[in-house]
């Protein structure tokens, strides 16, 4: 499974600090139901045992949806759980190397905030990029934000899908529309939301008003 722009249009990033009484899993279904196209697992905290663990459940859910797993860093679980994609930061493994040991049929996404970072990650064989902050956002305290002509640029100086990430709300997204991005990656505005399956459809709606209908 590839992506293409359309699977960047709601991007839901997880995050168990909203889970509250319910289970990951089940924010997770509500989000795809609402629409969501991508979904990445991005737990910093559980071991690899767990993380294993919710990898399985989730990759067989996002089969039932048709929307692909992206695992967020954990490169070797990722390839274990037969997840659809990695995603890895700058920070993270190189991304030439993460393409060497997941393949060339998995999805691979890399963050990038510069022009530079963004067209180096295209060499390295990465098939979508995850630029930000858009936004000031909670989520990363110390990411500070892209400038939107920084964002276009990165959009112009790149043939792969690009998602925005940081700090996207239901208010702001529509501000995103003239810079080329694909859509949006969410992580607070979906898994915060008390009604995550309505929040998504609205939001959905939203990012294909603002970057186009889908493909």
């Amino acid at each position: 499974m590839k992506c293409n722009k359309t699977t960047m249009r709601l991007y839901a990033v997880t995050d168990r600090a909203w889970v509250g009484t319910g289970t990951l899993l089940n924010q997770v279904e509500a989000a795809l139901k609402g629409g969501a196209t991508c979904i990445q697992l991005r737990e910093k905290e559980l071991s690899d045992e767990e993380f294993f663990k919710e990898a399985l459940a989730m990759k067989e859910l996002c089969r039932h949806y048709k929307a692909p797993l992206i695992i967020n860093d954990r490169v070797e679980l990722a390839v274990k759980a037969g997840a659809d994609g990695v995603h890895v930061g700058q920070k993270d493994m190189n991304a030439a190397a993460v393409r060497q040991i997941i393949g060339s049929e998995m999805i691979l996404g890399v963050s990038a905030r510069t022009v530079e970072q963004a067209v180096q990650a295209q060499k390295d064989g990465a098939d979508y990029l995850g630029v930000g902050a858009a936004f000031m956002t909670s989520t990363k305290l110390d990411a500070r934000p892209v400038s939107r002509e920084e964002m276009a640029a990165i959009c112009r100086a790149v043939d792969i899908p690009v998602c925005a990430i940081g700090g996207i709300t239901r208010e702001n997204l529509p501000t995103l529309r003239g810079t080329g991005v694909d859509g949006v990656a969410l992580v607070s505005a979906v898994f915060a939301s008390g009604d995550i399956e309505t929040e998504c459809r609205l939001l959905r709606s939203l990012s294909e008003q603002t970057f186009g209908q889908a493909e």
